[in-house]
């Protein structure tokens, strides 16, 4: 910290209710933006706050994002720029003097076991969730979202106009009827999850009929992406 991590941590009865949904655990996170320090540090209390976003929907990852979907509701915006890591926070917490892995997210497994050893993921999709992120269906376009080999879903869906989120190496699909968005050329996970919601939305708001993509490598932020991906194709 600060960064995109999340303790969820037993709550104290000053918090109010309203804040944790009832729960009787609070998330706490340091940001790491300078514009949300700097309101921080304005404040002699702490800030609560809901996501910029409607219940399970795409999350915006820029002040147009936001516009689009609450401009109407809210008095006004902090524009501090596009997100930098562009996935929501991973949220961590304890039980039974364990530390466990509730939702995959900006910081890597990975990184959090180099420093504080083997994790317990409990990442399941429930109708009752612990914290964000965990309900089955989530981050989630209107148009069919589809996971699978990407070739095979292009010939299943040939009759349809197709939106493809593709990884890596591009597979360059000339077909007039398919539209392709590559999340990072050179195959890094973290420019992926940078570009994953972005892509979606566009992508979502297009004239195409239905989008696919494949899992990506679960290295870095991959099982993070994977997890938001699994989450939006769920009916």
């Amino acid at each position: 910290m600060p960064g995109p991590l999340t303790l969820l941590l037993p709550k104290k009865s000053i918090i109010p209710d309203l804040v944790t949904s009832g729960l009787d655990q609070v998330a706490i996170r340091i940001p790491k933006h300078p514009l949300t320090l700097e309101l921080l540090s304005a404040l002699d209390f702490p800030l609560a706050a809901p996501s910029a976003n409607p219940f399970g929907y795409i999350s915006p990852t820029s002040v147009a994002h936001v516009n689009q979907q609450l401009g109407t509701q809210i008095p006004y915006i902090l524009d501090g720029g596009d997100c930098s890591i562009g996935i929501e926070s991973t949220i961590i917490g304890i039980e039974n003097d364990e530390i466990v892995l509730y939702r995959l997210g900006g910081l890597s497994l990975n990184a959090i076991e180099s420093v504080v050893g083997k994790v317990q993921v409990n990442i399941n999709q429930s109708s009752n969730p612990k914290s964000p992120g965990q309900i089955k269906s989530h981050y989630a376009p209107k148009k069919p979202f589809y996971i699978g080999a990407i070739q095979n879903l292009v010939y299943q869906f040939r009759d349809k106009k197709i939106g493809i989120i593709s990884f890596g190496k591009n597979a360059n699909f000339k077909q007039q009827n398919i539209v392709e968005y590559n999340l990072s050329l050179v195959g890094d996970t973290y420019e992926a999850a940078q570009n994953l919601f972005s892509t979606m939305r566009i992508l979502d708001n297009s004239s195409i009929d239905l989008i696919i993509t494949d899992y990506l490598p679960e290295t870095g932020l991959g099982l993070a992406i994977n997890d938001r991906l699994q989450r939006a194709a769920a009916k």
